[in-house]
């Protein structure tokens, strides 16, 4: 298996960034993840981080190499992460949950799986098409979705969802594939901090165009520059399918033993003394940085 990744969170206008992203693999399967902690409830940060953890937990303990059923897979780690959220509530006695929205993808075999829950979304790209993309589990959509079946003249907030991890009752997890990849295929992970002020076409169009190193930082630029002082945080994580040779952290696993597993989504939530902003930003950056340099040199080393 070969892919190359890049990604990037930016803290916005906001306080602190409760956006998390990571990604994990082993010699024949890799998970890529990206969460979004919600504002006007509690610990937004911890929420998103909650779910990611889960999420490699789950894969680094099925994932023997490769998992024998992606789909339930990708549905199962995801409500056990919102079970997860209820737990860690529970346990702290908080009178609100904290709650997120979760993206995630799996590569296997040729193929690419991937689940959500919320509206952070997954674009795939082929060449300069756009293939597929998640359908939010907002008002907003849904009302896009059901306009030509039931007449709606209200305008809904496009923040209001319907779903997350972290709700009352249980979350709606939207799965989808397989669909065969093809080399040079690119899939993005993002919040809505980037896709509320770019367009699709916009996306689409930077994300077809030179590596996925100069898109990735192109794109969260733009969305910065369009959304001004009050932009929401903004994140995203891409990557190309068989295109370890076109970017900076590729990424070849045929030498990998069977019991190899890598991640960069962290074990914990960081120290008690930690400055949320510095865990935000230069400790995600730093971490990024040096994950993707080991990276580059294990990977040049097998090739």
């Amino acid at each position: 298996m070969r892919f190359a990744v890049y990604q990037i969170s930016r803290k916005g206008g906001r306080e602190k960034n409760e956006d998390r992203m990571g990604y994990c693999y082993t010699r024949d399967s890799g998970l890529f993840a990206l969460a979004d902690g919600m504002g006007g409830h509690p610990e937004g940060e911890v929420a998103s981080q909650l779910a990611l953890q889960t999420l490699a937990a789950m894969f680094q303990r099925e994932a023997r190499p490769r998992l024998p059923d992606p789909l339930r897979f990708l549905h199962d780690a995801i409500i056990a992460g919102h079970h997860r959220l209820l737990h860690y509530a529970t346990e702290r006695a908080l009178v609100d949950t904290p709650r997120t929205t979760v993206v995630a993808c799996l590569l296997q075999g040729n193929a690419a799986y991937w689940a959500h829950c919320g509206d952070s979304r997954l674009y795939l790209v082929r060449g300069d098409k756009l293939v597929a993309r998640t359908r939010d589990h907002s008002y907003t959509e849904l009302q896009e979705t059901l306009a030509h079946v039931v007449p709606m003249h209200d305008k809904l907030n496009r923040n209001v969802l319907f779903t997350c991890l972290g709700s009352p009752g249980k979350p709606v997890v939207d799965t989808a594939g397989p669909l065969r990849m093809h080399a040079k295929d690119r899939v993005l992970l993002c919040s809505d901090g980037l896709w509320a002020s770019v367009a699709d076409a916009d996306i689409t169009e930077v994300l077809a165009r030179g590596p996925i190193s100069d898109a990735v930082p192109e794109l969260v630029e733009r969305a910065l520059r369009v959304a001004g002082e009050r932009s929401d945080n903004v994140t995203a994580l891409a990557v190309e399918w068989d295109g370890a040779e076109v970017s900076d952290a590729g990424v070849s696993t045929h030498a990998l033993g069977e019991e190899v597993f890598a991640s960069t989504i962290q074990a914990s939530l960081g120290g008690e003394g930690a400055s949320g902003d510095e865990l935000d930003e230069a400790e995600i950056e730093r971490s990024i940085r040096e994950i993707n340099e080991a990276i580059q040199r294990s990977s040049g080393r097998r090739r």
